[in-house]
């Protein structure tokens, strides 16, 4: 009971040490737990255990929205690994060249124009595609979607840094990138996410200038890229 004693310059930091050793203190003295002013809203008084109910509540609130912000990922993470696996599905179906830039466009187009599932997005904004081939081939279609260039990355000087980097980029591009992958369209196109696709790259961009930001997870951007990178190499450059 020594520790019990009073000493000489007691402190609140003493008495908050001594609580925090020995939580069990006010089962034994029942008077201390009902004279304790605790905070609670407002400056009202309120007893221990329903300043501990407040707390626990406070605590159970933030869980419950972290967990809600979980489960709105998950969702989100999944719809948009079907629509990886849709387009893998197309690419695996096309049997040429031609085919297969056809179900790139097409599947990217539509998934991308669906309406953005994070908030202060502009839904249903316009998307603009494009694909580009470092090959030429008679074949491939004369269209504003596609630039066959068979010079190589030497062909975008704009892009020097991002053929370098091989990996995904995402935001708000540079003038002389939008005029040399949008053309025309340039002016239209306020955010936009690249991928290197191997002997190519892929650009999709947006009138929505919240629909691509740094900040965006790239995981599926590299498995589209990777997707469309093996069944482009299918077909050997003539």
């Amino acid at each position: 009971m020594s520790e019990l004693s009073v000493k000489d310059g007691l402190n609140a930091m003493d008495v908050a040490s001594y609580l925090r050793r020995h939580p069990e203190f006010l089962s034994g003295f029942p008077d201390i737990a009902l004279a304790l002013t605790l905070p609670r809203e407002q400056g009202k008084a309120a007893s221990l255990a329903s300043y501990q109910l407040d707390v626990l509540r406070d605590k159970n609130r933030e869980l419950s929205r972290r967990l809600h912000e979980l489960i709105e990922i998950a969702h989100e993470n999944e719809a948009l690994m079907v629509r990886v696996h849709t387009l893998t599905l197309a690419l695996m179906r096309a049997r040429t060249l031609p085919e297969t830039a056809n179900a790139i466009v097409a599947a990217l187009g539509e998934d991308f124009r669906d309406p953005p599932a994070y908030a202060g997005a502009q839904a249903g904004a316009p998307v603009f595609v494009r694909l580009v081939l470092f090959r030429a081939d008679p074949d491939l279609p004369a269209a504003e979607w596609l630039i066959a260039e068979p010079a190589g990355a030497v062909a975008f000087p704009s892009l020097a840094e991002f053929f370098k980097r091989a990996e995904p980029l995402c935001g708000r591009l540079q003038q002389d990138k939008l005029d040399a992958l949008f053309g025309a369209q340039a002016t239209e196109v306020q955010s936009a996410v690249l991928m290197p696709i191997g002997a190519g790259l892929l650009a999709i961009g947006s009138a929505d200038a919240n629909r691509f930001h740094p900040g965006m997870g790239t995981v599926f951007l590299k498995l589209i890229g990777e997707a469309i990178s093996t069944a482009v190499a299918r077909f050997p450059a003539a």
